[in-house]
């Protein structure tokens, strides 16, 4: 017996080599258990607001140990920060508050994200060497101080009114669904949602699983699948590989990291509709935008609109003059780069994509196509896949871990390309191939036929519901790395 509490403890403590995740085992049968007792709670509105900061809190233990009192601690700040701005009267008292706020979550980030990259800039123009700190980097941190900021700048604006009740505030912004990886879910939209205290209907239910599913199987299924078997190795050593398979290694981390991120999205949306929130949508097939404009309103939409409103806007945004306005969006776009962490690779990511947005807007200025060519099945096939491929190279920099690595793939592109070597590779990575083309042809589907597969799940009788998840369920166990893999968007 006390083997078995001694394991079981094991289990439950945190353990940074196995942080507790929306794919792991530990968190459906902890999850599970869970949903039993928010049942048994759901109509007793705070009692089932506990529950699920409880869980929340400690969900976030088992990937951040100690940070969980870093959350708190912003928790406690913004809501006094909010009640505080509610009571200001003065603007430049209102002023200074939101730029208290401000500091104290950038203060967070530049110290636990670019502490040793300044310290290491700031090094080489002194002339001296810093030893890098050991700096833990609480997981998630990036996503729950852009909800901070984000409710103190409503507050400010008049677009929200300060949060009165604590445990509302709290519920928010330690809500476990999108706490380590996003959406970047926004004050003005969740909170009102909490203080109605809804409760899932069937329906919300049923689309939640079919999200979860669909997550799952866009993470575990296709996303691992090709990271561990491919794509990490072309990476690794792209001069070991053809130009051929340089090319699909690319593509693969492409395919890869959208199904990863908007797999995580899929789960925290249909978590939440379980417990009866509803988020807004995060991706809308970005493979199929037909520029870099429309990638950025289709990718990670959380993110992109959050630094339109907080930052593109606020630095000027379009409202002084052409050039102006130019270098807001570059600029933005760069530091977007550096949000995803202290490297000079997302730097150049976060610019190459600004200079993507300004080159586009320039030429629509002075090339207009003619309004009878938009349409053109050709036109806008072309125009996908240019845009497609100016996402690849742009990803390229985002996965590799130095400019050499993009060097080497680059010459290996242009100087041995090998094509081929295409039959060779098809039948040796078949399942890879596989993997990519479901990846990639599931994405590019009408958007009415995943709409039709969602409400034909929801309509299914429960058991046919039940048979599936557990097909599902089934399908993913037996795809399962031994390792486990971690969400990209974790490290950010």
């Amino acid at each position: 017996m006390e083997n078995l509490l001694s394991r079981l403890s094991g289990i439950l403590a945190y353990d940074s080599a196995h942080p507790m995740l929306f794919n792991t085992g530990l968190f459906l049968i902890l999850f599970s258990f869970f949903m039993l007792v928010y049942q048994a709670v759901r109509r007793h509105r705070t009692l089932k607001m506990l529950l699920v900061i409880a869980f929340s809190l400690y969900f976030y233990y088992k990937s951040g140990s100690w940070c969980v009192l870093i959350l708190c601690g912003v928790a406690v700040s913004d809501w006094l920060l909010g009640l505080w701005l509610g009571a200001a009267k003065a603007d430049g008292l209102r002023r200074g508050i939101v730029a208290l706020n401000v500091c104290v979550n950038v203060g967070m980030l530049v110290y636990f994200k670019y502490f040793n990259m300044l310290a290491d800039a700031f090094g080489s123009i002194v002339g001296r060497t810093f030893d890098p700190l050991e700096v833990l980097l609480p997981a998630g941190i990036s996503f729950f101080t852009f909800r901070s900021i984000s409710y103190v700048v409503d507050v400010y604006r008049g677009e929200l009114a300060p949060c009165r009740s604590f445990l509302d505030y709290f519920f928010f912004l330690t809500f476990f669904p999108p706490l380590l990886a996003g959406p970047v879910v926004r004050a003005k939209d969740m909170l009102p949602q909490i203080k109605e205290n809804p409760s899932a209907t069937p329906a919300m239910i049923s689309e939640g699983l079919f999200l979860i599913m669909t997550g799952l199987v866009k993470k575990v299924v296709i996303a691992d699948y090709i990271s561990g078997n491919f794509v990490d190795r072309i990476f690794d050593n792209p001069s070991l590989y053809t130009g051929f398979e340089n090319l699909m290694g690319a593509v693969g981390f492409t395919i890869q990291l959208y199904c990863d991120f908007s797999g995580y999205s899929d789960m925290a949306i249909g978590l939440a509709l379980l417990l009866g929130y509803r988020f807004k949508e995060n991706f809308a097939a970005p493979f199929k935008a037909q520029s870099p404009t429309e990638f950025w309103r289709r990718w990670h939409i959380s993110l992109s609109t959050w630094l339109r409103d907080y930052l593109y806007i606020p630095l000027g945004g379009n409202r002084k003059g052409r050039f102006r306005a130019y270098f807001n969006q570059f600029i933005t776009m760069v530091i977007g780069g550096l949000w995803h962490g202290a490297s000079v690779m997302y730097i150049i990511w976060g610019a190459y994509h600004g200079m993507l947005l300004v080159v586009h807007k320039s030429i629509k200025r002075v090339w207009k196509l003619p309004e009878a060519m938009k349409g053109r099945p050709e036109v806008r096939l072309f125009n996908m896949l240019v845009t497609f491929t100016l996402i690849v190279i742009g990803f390229t920099f985002f996965r590799a871990p130095d400019l050499e690595t993009v060097g080497a793939m680059a010459t290996q592109i242009f100087t041995d390309f090998h094509a081929s070597v295409a039959p060779q590779f098809v039948e040796g990575y078949l399942l890879i191939v596989l993997a990519l083309t479901v990846g990639l042809v599931a994405h590019l589907t009408p958007r009415r036929w995943t709409t039709g597969a969602s409400e034909a799940y929801v309509a299914m009788p429960m058991v046919w519901q039940a048979l599936l998840l557990s097909a599902i369920i089934f399908l993913v166990i037996q795809a399962r790395q031994s390792e486990l893999v971690p969400f990209i968007y974790l490290q950010y």
